[in-house]
């Protein structure tokens, strides 16, 4: 006669899953609009687009990468949620899509319930933010598949725009103007070279503290990553914006010219912006060449906007009204190569 097993001895428990669930529950319905038609728990997630007239649906899909492995090491797991939903929000504002619904999908090898309430919570408080319900998700445990108290984390967003209203980058020109927005530190881009020469090459701990820095290590490094979908907005509805490129892996050099027209190239100007110590400290510890250098991090800013240079007075006084930081970074320029680019002066 063969001994029963159960789906706890095999590494699922099933009532902790059921605590999870109903903490998701009590997140996400704070983040519910009209327009959702559906309750967690439902196979499929419902969302009413009602009321727009020819909407183009934008969406996205992306995760927090290796910034979750300081995160374990912090013991910290409220924030890479938010880091998660802004990363993912920032992606659909450039085509000046506003966010309609997000799931995510967070796997692990032995579930926690408490740890996955603080990561939802995250999501769900970024999702309120931004206006933007959580709809659904996937909460899978798997064991074996993870080390002992670590867990991935990804999601995927959905928004909006009238097609009319599509940014696209088409208009952007020789001659308009190239704006920064600043990032809080790495937001989610470059830490495996970051944890590489911080933790393993310079021997330093989570907890550190560092005379570069204004707080612990952890600290800076789970700094959340930013959303501008309030200046973006503001900016588009007033018909201000040509263009707007999230800054992510790949920095300046590789993002910005997936906005521009062909025959076109940024021109970025060097030192027009604050230098945070953190990417200092970086390219310190690791003789960052300075093409790797650019094209790992974002350097302290965390959006690009394009805009005409007769419209930047007006640009200006937006985002001065928002109080939003802004550095006036650089500017279009032709060149004779079909395939656009950024140039540093």
């Amino acid at each position: 006669m063969s001994t029963q097993t159960t789906y706890r001895q095999a590494g699922v428990d099933i009532d902790e899953a059921e605590r999870a669930v109903l903490l998701i529950k009590r997140h996400a319905s704070k983040t519910l609009t009209p327009q959702v038609l559906t309750s967690i728990g439902s196979f499929g997630a419902g969302f009413s687009l009602k009321g727009w007239r020819d909407p183009v649906l934008v969406s996205s899909a992306d995760g927090v990468g290796t910034k979750l492995k300081v995160a374990f090491a912090a013991g910290q797991h409220d924030t890479v949620g938010e880091d998660l939903v802004n990363h993912c929000v920032n992606d659909i504002a450039v085509q000046g899509a506003t966010p309609l619904f997000f799931l995510d999908y967070f796997a692990v090898g032995k579930l926690e319930s408490e740890i996955c309430g603080k990561v939802v919570g995250g999501i769900a408080r970024a999702c309120k933010h931004n206006g933007c319900a959580l709809i659904g998700g996937e909460t899978a445990e798997m064991p074996g598949m993870y080390a002992p108290g670590e867990y991935d984390l990804a999601g995927f967003i959905v928004g909006a725009v009238e097609r009319k209203q599509m940014l696209t980058g088409t208009s952007i020109e020789p001659g308009d103007t190239i704006i920064g927005l600043p990032s809080e530190g790495l937001h989610t881009n470059g830490y495996s070279l970051a944890r590489k020469l911080l933790f393993d090459v310079a021997g330093h701990a989570p907890d550190a503290r560092l005379v570069e820095l204004s707080g612990t290590l952890a600290e800076e490094l789970l700094k959340t990553h930013r959303s501008y979908l309030k200046p973006l907005q503001a900016l588009h509805k007033a018909k201000l914006l040509k263009g707007a490129a999230h800054i992510t892996g790949g920095g300046i050099t590789d993002n910005v010219p997936r906005i521009l027209p062909r025959g076109t190239t940024a021109v970025i100007e060097r030192g027009s912006w604050p230098n945070q110590p953190i990417f200092e400290l970086l390219r310190r510890l690791g003789n960052i060449p300075e093409d790797d250098y650019r094209r790992t991090f974002n350097l302290g800013v965390g959006m690009v906007l394009v805009v005409a240079d007769k419209k930047f007075g007006f640009v200006s006084q937006i985002l001065k009204k928002l109080r939003e930081p802004f550095y006036r970074i650089g500017h279009i320029a032709a060149h004779k190569s079909k395939q656009p680019r950024v140039v540093y002066q």
